[in-house]
């Protein structure tokens, strides 16, 4: 029984799947917008949002917190050119936009984007 477990384990240990939402977190800031699985995607919308709530109070205590799971060139854009964006935004900033099943595996796929 999944008692009081939080999120998806995506059928990796903790340390592979905290790495691949700190990757695709990056993609989605670098490109605005990615393909993916739409389990992944609705965990992705977890950290991804959290990520961009600390980037909204540019202090140099969250920009050390978002350095430690992004790269310096992410954090900067997600701190200068990203967060601003959605100063008058209470969360919310990301859509999921559901895609027809992919050929090989028949997973279901899934755009996530910014919302702008």
């Amino acid at each position: 029984m999944r008692k009081r477990n939080k999120g998806r384990a995506l059928s990796r240990p903790k340390n592979q799947r905290v790495a691949l939402l700190n990757l695709l977190s990056s993609s989605l800031f670098l490109h605005g917008k990615i393909k993916t699985t739409e389990a992944k995607a609705k965990e992705l919308r977890t950290v991804s949002e959290k990520f961009i709530t600390k980037a909204k109070n540019n202090s140099m205590s969250n920009r050390r917190l978002l350095l430690k799971s992004l790269s310096s060139k992410i954090t900067k854009k997600l701190v200068d050119e990203i967060a601003p964006e959605y100063a008058s935004r209470h969360g919310g900033y990301t859509r999921i936009v559901k895609l027809g099943p992919r050929k090989s595996d028949g997973a279901r796929m899934v755009i996530i984007e910014l919302v702008k």
